[in-house]
């Protein structure tokens, strides 16, 4: 690609992204810190993949989503899931009418634009799948008919740490279909004396407006498409993934016990599209190997899934992801 186009898409990408700075602006009205997980919201918004987010109760997962959707003039929905929940409870049934003898769809609450996915694991395996269709495909099927979703159509999942008492592991293929995990770790002591400062009062509201409206992201997007991304750092990507599934192809043969499953092609297409989403934020109209390697992490962690052998030497997927980081040659 000519300079001059790389020019004319800079200058695009800088007009389109003033909206970011101001939806940012709200949040820091009520969220202090926590400028990673803000960041990698707009990813996901902009690049139209889903979001995973890790982290014990109380660090403001909940709050930041809600805090999101109140920027943006759209139909938000939090679910907060529970271990005796069904599947119909998200998608909607179909309710008979004995007046005229016919059935009628019920729609769920998943008919919505921004989705709070509360507390994920805590709902059955049964309940996890119902999400797979309406978050792969954008659509639901209730009875014989398919109704197709809104755009922006977009699930923020949080879920607390396998560990903790009433969770259940999300199955991997229910895991794939977030673009991105994020794992969020509690305040610094300056942050945490902010929050305190600015929270602790019982009568306290603070009145987040309204920024963008649906067809905005809708229109952000198509410029994240035209972002352009030279075909090194494509095979770049390519190489990133290919050494979690062969990490002995790329001289680093020490991994290849420690890994049960590599990424899938699935991970290749989102760190493309999440690293344009992440130059969109930077005001770049082109991606740099940097912004693959700051979207890296969180597009691969969960996608890489450790042996027993590497659980016995305590490595975990984001040690092996950050070796490969490492290792793989940059362009």
């Amino acid at each position: 690609m000519r300079g001059t186009d790389i020019s004319i898409i800079n200058e695009k990408v800088k007009k389109e992204s003033g909206f970011i700075e101001a939806i940012m602006m709200e949040i820091r009205k009520v969220i202090v810190g926590q400028k990673y997980i803000l960041d990698r919201f707009m990813v996901g918004l902009l690049a139209n993949g889903h979001i995973l987010i890790e982290g014990v109760p109380g660090l403001a997962k909940t709050k930041s989503i809600s805090t999101l959707s109140q920027t943006i003039q759209t139909k938000f929905q939090r679910l907060q899931f529970t271990p005796d929940m069904l599947p119909a409870d998200l998608t909607g049934t179909l309710i008979y009418d004995q007046k005229t003898s016919e059935f009628h769809i019920k729609k769920g609450p998943l008919f919505a634009n921004i989705i709070l996915a509360d507390e994920i694991n805590r709902a059955p395996a049964k309940v996890q799948s119902a999400l797979l269709e309406a978050m792969q495909e954008r659509q639901i099927t209730i009875g014989q008919e398919t109704l197709v979703l809104d755009e922006p159509f977009l699930v923020l999942a949080t879920q607390n740490p396998i560990e903790q008492e009433g969770t259940y592991p999300l199955p991997e293929a229910q895991v794939d279909r977030f673009m991105l995990k994020l794992r969020i770790d509690y305040p610094s002591k300056e942050e945490e004396l902010k929050i305190l400062q600015r929270m602790a009062y019982t009568s306290q509201r603070i009145d987040v407006k309204p920024i963008v409206s649906p067809k905005d992201i809708i229109h952000a997007r198509e410029v994240v498409d035209e972002i352009y991304m030279d075909e090194k750092i494509e095979k770049y990507i390519v190489d990133i993934v290919e050494a979690t599934r062969r990490p002995q192809d790329y001289k680093m043969p020490d991994l290849k016990g420690l890994i049960d499953y590599g990424a899938s092609p699935r991970a290749t297409i989102n760190m493309a599209i999440a690293s344009r989403a992440f130059a969109f934020l930077q005001g770049r109209g082109y991606v740099t190997p940097q912004d693959v390697k700051s979207i890296g992490m969180d597009v691969l962690r969960h996608r890489v899934i450790v042996s027993y052998e590497a659980e016995a030497e305590e490595k975990t997927s984001e040690d092996i992801i950050k070796k490969i980081f490492d290792e793989i040659e940059v362009p």
